[in-house]
């Protein structure tokens, strides 16, 4: 009777971190969300992080990683989830795959050119990656480098897309819409978070401009124009 009542015990934490989570999910990134109090990684896929950069059509800088954020909150705004963990990862996030309203969330993402399939990890989501390369869909409209490549970059890193980049490429596309140089001469108006919590833009004209130190962990963002850092939930600054 001890041993059986002990080997329940040793099952009772694999037990709880299997249940399923559920409820309405707060949208990080469009592989990251927050249910409640609980971190999930949505499992078998990868997306670009929101200060990734990849480039439109048109050879242009384009903040991918924010608009395949947008666009899963856009999808799944108001929506049931209900994600199923597999493990937790090296953050502490629940690795999980995520029904949305019955749809599988990681497929969307996928076939919508938002996501690639995580072929390190699963192979499950490699038909929806193709139909998506055809589609010329998200991300494969125009060039961009895949998320896992992105975060360890650098100048041998492959470029993905349907369009043939452009002699630039690389320095956009290498950069990052956080970091402490802008990515380009036309993406120059800073945006950092006061301590009230509000975004805040400021252009070269400023007067504190210069003393915004660029600064992913600080929150910190480049925009490359005010409609675009107000379309983003951000005010000029009063001074």
């Amino acid at each position: 009777m001890k041993s059986t009542l002990l080997a329940l015990l040793l099952l009772l934490p694999s037990l709880a971190s299997a249940a399923d989570i559920t409820g309405i999910a707060k949208v990080r990134e469009a592989d990251n969300v927050l249910i409640g109090t609980t971190r999930v990684r949505l499992g078998g896929i990868d997306a670009p992080s929101v200060d990734q950069l990849c480039l439109n059509p048109h050879g242009e800088r384009w903040t991918c990683g924010i608009a395949a954020r947008d666009e899963l909150i856009k999808h799944a705004d108001g929506k049931s989830w209900v994600c199923h963990p597999r493990s937790i990862d090296r953050r502490g996030r629940q690795v999980a795959r995520c029904d949305v309203d019955g749809e599988d969330i990681q497929k969307w993402l996928v076939r919508s050119g938002w996501a690639l399939a995580y072929r390190t990890i699963s192979h499950d989501y490699e038909p929806d990656e193709a139909e998506a390369r055809t589609a010329k869909a998200g991300m494969w409209q125009g060039a961009f480098i895949a998320p896992w490549d992105w975060r360890v970059r650098n100048k041998k890193t492959t470029i993905l897309g349907a369009t043939k980049p452009p002699d630039s490429a690389k320095a956009i596309l290498l950069a990052s819409a956080s970091g402490p140089v802008a990515p380009s001469p036309d993406c120059t108006i800073k945006g950092n978070v006061n301590g009230a919590g509000e975004c805040i833009y400021h252009t070269p004209q400023s007067r504190w401009y210069a003393q915004i130190k660029m600064h992913v962990a600080k929150g910190t963002r480049w925009f490359c124009s005010v409609e675009e850092a107000e379309a983003a939930g951000c005010r000029e600054t009063r001074r």
